[in-house]
């Protein structure tokens, strides 16, 4: 008996991590249920999809309006500076896509001041809520990104104010079979130490 056991467990060890790493895709999408809210708003990153799905909840009227988030300037941004060539930032690009999908300019919103991570940005979303006295927001972030930022939120900020996570269905990833393609490969890599970094009390900073 004693034999049969430890070779089932054994057996069950590599099974085990073979499932994980299976469905870990899958695992790391998780959007919550829609609720109207103070404002929408886009996480950076992952240009134009997220700013594509704040439009579309925009014109179904869950929140009246879209709040973009500006990064700070980095070594790249300083080059094309000093090399003289033009380089929009994402918020540009965010919002170039908003005001093209219908969204009115006067809706749109720009947060101050620049974010590093998404630690920071979400601790700037978290303030203007409490500033405005709001309690929801949505927040539209890449599907694999969902479940990670939704910890960030409730180990940096707690709850209330309350976000609610929306995935961007535009963007092309397959977390079903994300060790197909390079890119799902190097989010969900990113996402899960990114994970383990938040349960370590966010350690990681961001390069200055």
């Amino acid at each position: 008996t004693t034999e049969i056991y430890t070779l089932s467990l054994h057996d069950a060890l590599p099974i085990s991590a073979f499932w994980a790493f299976r469905h870990v895709g899958r695992w790391l999408v998780a959007p919550d249920a829609l609720q109207h809210a103070r404002a929408l708003v886009v996480l950076s990153g992952k240009v134009p999809y997220r700013a594509m799905e704040a439009a579309d909840l925009y014109h179904q009227g869950w929140a009246p309006e879209v709040w973009l988030l500006r990064e700070e300037t980095d070594e790249a941004d300083e080059t094309f500076v000093k090399l003289g060539i033009s380089h929009p930032s994402e918020q540009d690009y965010d919002q170039k896509v908003l005001e093209r999908l219908g969204v009115p300019k006067e809706a749109i919103r720009i947060l101050e001041p620049p974010t590093t991570n998404t630690v920071s940005e979400i601790r700037l979303i978290a303030d203007e809520l409490r500033r405005q006295g709001a309690d929801k927001v949505i927040v539209v972030t890449s599907p694999l990104h969902t479940r990670r930022s939704k910890l960030i939120w409730h180990l940096a900020v707690g709850d209330p104010p309350q976000a609610i996570l929306r995935l961007a269905s535009a963007e092309p990833t397959d977390p079903d079979h994300w060790w197909r393609a390079t890119g799902d490969i190097q989010d969900v890599t990113h996402e899960v130490l990114g994970l383990i970094d938040a349960h370590l009390g966010f350690v990681a900073k961001p390069r200055q």
